[in-house]
């Protein structure tokens, strides 16, 4: 017996999901088994882990790809493929910037104070002592990724990778410098491309302002939500079909606060029904006032600093923070009659995904991608079905971005990334010498050369995650072998930042989609639908959840709720079913397990012609549940595929196939009974490893006797048996299992003590006539779970005085109870029932009537009163029908 078995061997009978799980992680990385081979020969398939931030911990959305990723990898794996789970790490600019920023000034030092290169070394200290914390984390759940791969978006392969892809997309035009109007945060100090700004809706107001005219009297109103940036203004704009303004266009206005004079232009634009109908054109901070001031010919005038300060050339207001501006800017205009008016709106606001400040539209020399020559390739690969989507309306929402997609702001001024690889001269003062051609190059090209001191944005690193990670732009034997991969798993939240993206870069450098399949998952939500914050303090940490139920347990209920596409509303409660399910999975085993002879390796003998009714439709089922699975799982329906799993285990095989097998107390298991249980039970398990590891492994080794190296992670998956399917043996047992639920249900209804048996009756109409032997043959069936004493079956047999009864298509189900139960006590007790059902619907009623309580009670709480009272109504139902049908017995 080998060491894991003999270990498995004594172990208490009760399940402890933490000793198993860290025994068994600990075995399949010490014996290699994650480890995925390029000269194996086999069929590959590749999955790429979405690389975490380096300053991240495990959270639930991790938990419910990570579950999914394994799951498709150990199935895979399970299925003969070569399987890498390619696992890593992504830098994270800002973030991780950030991160150690914070760290440095609880210590009273800043980034500024210790300069770049130590503030850069800093990082990689932080890097090493921090960055593996989430790869640990992930173990626990038992993920299969290849660690050995693990790959970081700075070590040096991938930034060479990173170097190659700038400046060969510079030698092709598609990389650009300019001075462009960018999305830029006062807080990190950074432009930020247009996926990384949240447009959000927030209450604010609308500020009429006076500019009056300079050749007479009056003045022109204009509406704005920004009024300190009016000193940035160069012109009005009005819609050249608005009569109001129609003798206007042409003139001048004084621009107030200032000594400056701006024209008033006329603008398709403008929308006449906002505001007074005149726009002011603010070019420098406003992407629309942009293009209209370059169809005009107008200056940009740049009013706000990095640290959205005001800048010099706004007079008094210089070095304000922007907020402290607009406050003084509307206080001068309301003091020198100029504002005419305050109105209360609601607008869209652009927020930092990161910093959550608000971002300021700001010129700035950036340097940019030309995206619109690398989308077309990618829209028609995923037109022509080289990339699919599941669930397949997200291609709508890929299709929209990439039809209406911008061009790409690359550079972010951090100091912790990949630097620019442009290098510039210098003058005697040591400043860059603008007057000279700078030069793109991975290397220094000449000394006394300055390197670019922007980085370049974190996305364009890990663009190139799936083929970068296997040695491009070196031609290697893992490039050869991995490349393209098969499934990206991902939210929907990056599929503009990440996942189109890498299907740009994917087609452009390789000349090959980097995956064939995108499942997007949805994401994790509080129980009443709310994003998880710290500031809410909803969120539910996996690792706790990990530690009360179990690893398999939350990897059961995380993918159980994980339906295409649709977000999950996560109570902390729904691991129970989960933690249940590994209870049961563990349990069943025993049941049969304790008549196991030690030492036995029990082999099935009987053929399936052999076998007991129950015995051939169990058969039956595992290979229709296989069936189905294997459909299930090719279309990414992994919830679909572990909830079949789950009622093949729990109903078919816990609830009916073992109970009909299992002994008397005090009896024995036939050895062959034995021998098919063991075989069930072990296709099972393989069928649930991909989903629930540890404890499928742990009972792998004590179903049988194993060889060290005989882990469940390396063996077959299971196979369809057309031999064994039995549609009659399928037909009968069901229709046996649909009679003896009927059986249960009027026990139930009318209050039949558990240890009185009862007698029935089955009438058998002429379609179902085959059954009729079939059923009486099976009578035992029926006195195990349904306290039958006696059983009768037959052609059109008349219903007995004072019965209950169902219907089962044209088969009658009677059973008598004149003799059973006083019916007059029981129509006493249903009628208490009904009195006292009645009773509750109608105060729960009265209270949903009340129109108050409707209103003001929170929402939830009214929809539990809703509940209740459908609840409660349809049990007022089935008791008026006990009550009928008592009343004609």
């Amino acid at each position: 017996m080998s060491a894991p078995a003999e270990e498995s061997a004594k172990r208490s009978k009760a399940y402890d999901p933490s000793d198993i799980e860290k025994k068994w992680y600990k075995y399949w990385e010490s014996h290699g088994l994650f480890r995925a081979d390029s000269t194996s020969g086999r069929r590959p398939h590749v999955v790429m882990m979405p690389p975490p931030n380096v300053t991240g911990r495990l959270h639930m959305g991790h938990a419910l790809q990570s579950t999914v990723q394994d799951a498709i990898t150990r199935l895979k794996r399970m299925q003969g493929y070569e399987a890498l789970w390619m696992p890593g790490i992504d830098h994270a600019g800002i973030a991780t910037q950030n991160v150690v920023a914070r760290q440095l000034k609880a210590e009273g030092v800043s980034r500024e104070e210790i300069g770049r290169d130590a503030f850069v070394e800093k990082v990689w200290e932080w890097k090493d002592e921090y960055g593996g914390i989430i790869n640990d984390q992930m173990r626990q759940l038992g993920v299969s990724c290849d660690w050995s791969r693990a790959r970081f978006t700075m070590d040096d392969g991938f930034t060479k990778a990173v170097q190659h892809v700038f400046v060969h997309l510079y030698e092709q035009g598609l990389i650009y410098r300019g001075n462009y109007l960018v999305n830029w945060c006062p807080v990190d100090k950074t432009a930020l491309s247009d996926e990384e700004v949240d447009n959000v809706e927030r209450d604010g107001n609308l500020w009429y302002i006076k500019y009056p005219l300079v050749d007479g009297d009056g003045a022109v109103i204009v509406a704005t939500t920004r009024p300190e940036t009016l000193f940035g203004d160069v012109a009005l704009a009005v819609h050249p079909d608005d009569e109001r303004y129609a003798d206007l266009i042409g003139k001048k206005v004084h621009l107030p606060l200032t000594d400056r004079q701006i024209p008033i232009v006329a603008d398709d634009y403008v929308k006449s029904d906002f505001g007074a109908g005149a726009l002011k054109v603010t070019p420098g901070h406003d992407k629309n006032d942009f293009e209209i001031g370059q169809k005009h010919g107008l200056p940009v005038i740049s009013i706000m600093n990095s640290d959205g300060t005001l800048a010099d050339n706004c007079g008094s207001f210089s070095g304000m923070d922007r907020f402290e501006a607009r406050d003084k800017a509307v206080e001068a205009l309301r003091e020198s009659g100029l504002l005419e008016k305050i109105e209360d709106y609601r607008g869209t606001v652009p927020i930092s995904s990161r910093s959550k400040a608000i971002v300021e539209p700001l010129i700035s020399r950036q340097w940019f991608v030309s995206m619109k020559p690398l989308a077309e390739s990618a829209i028609a690969a995923v037109r022509n079905d080289d990339v699919t989507f599941y669930p397949r309306r997200w291609e709508n929402e890929y299709f929209r971005w990439m039809e209406n997609i911008r061009d790409w702001t690359i550079s972010r001024q951090l100091w912790w990334g990949h630097r620019i690889p442009v290098w510039y001269h210098v003058d005697e003062d040591g400043n860059i010498d603008e007057s000279r051609d700078f030069v793109v190059s991975v290397e220094q090209p000449a000394d006394g050369m300055v390197q670019d001191e922007d980085v370049l944005d974190t996305w364009f690193s890990s663009w190139l995650w799936p083929f970068a990670t296997l040695g491009w732009p070196e031609e290697s034997e893992d490039l050869d072998y991995f490349y393209p991969t098969d499934v990206l798993v991902s939210g929907y939240d990056i599929l503009f930042f990440w996942i189109a993206r890498m299907i740009m870069a994917g087609l452009h450098f390789t000349g090959q989609v980097p995956f064939s399949d995108v499942f997007i998952t949805g994401m994790v939500k509080d129980k009443q639908g709310r994003w998880m914050s710290k500031s809410l303090g909803n969120g539910i940490d996996p690792l706790d959840m990990i530690d009360q139920y179990g690893s398999d347990a939350v990897r059961f209920s995380l993918t159980v709720l994980c339906a295409q596409g649709q977000d999950i509303k996560l109570d902390p409660l729904k691991f129970e079913m989960g933690r249940n399910f590994a209870n049961k999975i563990w349990n069943a085993f025993n049941v049969f397990g304790q008549f196991m002879e030690d030492n036995a390796n029990y082999e099935r003998v009987r053929s399936p012609r052999d076998l007991e009714l129950v015995e051939r439709w169990m058969l039956h089922r595992v290979n229709a549940t296989l069936e189905s699975v294997n459909d299930s799982t090719q279309k990414y329906r992994l919830n679909e595929a572990l909830l079949s799993i789950y009622d093949l285990f729990w109903r078919d095989f816990c609830d009916w196939y073992l109970e009909l097998i299992k002994p008397e107390r005090g009896g024995s298991m036939d050895q062959t009974t034995i021998a098919l249980a063991v075989d069930l039970y072990e296709r099972m398990t393989l069928m649930l490893h991909p989903f629930m590891p540890f404890i499928t492994e742990e009972l792998w080794w004590r179903i049988r006797n194993r060889e060290d190296g005989q882990s469940l992670m390396t063996q077959s998956w299971p196979s369809v048996d057309e031999a064994e399917m039995d549609a009659d043996a399928d037909a009968l047992f069901s229709l046996i299992q649909r009679l003896i639920q009927d059986i249960r249900n009027i026990r139930a209804q009318y209050n039949v003590k558990p240890s009185q048996s009862v007698d029935v009756i089955i009438s058998v109409g002429a379609e179902s006539e085959r059954f009729v032997d079939q059923l009486a043959a099976h009578e035992h069936y029926f006195a195990k779970l349904a306290g039958v004493g006696s059983l009768v079956v037959g052609s059109d047999v008349e219903r007995p005085r004072a019965s209950a009864s169902a219907v089962e298509g044209d088969i009658q189900l009677f059973v008598p109870l004149a003799n059973m139960i006083d019916l007059d006590v029981e129509r006493e007790r249903i009628q208490r029932e009904i009195d006292q059902k009645a009773s509750f619907v109608t105060s729960v009623q009265k209270k949903l009537r009340n129109k108050n309580f409707v209103e003001r009670a929170p929402s939830e709480v009214v929809d539990r009163e809703r509940a209740k009272e459908r609840t409660a109504t349809e049990e007022l139902v089935r008791l008026r029908e006990s009550m009928e049908e008592l009343n004609g017995l």
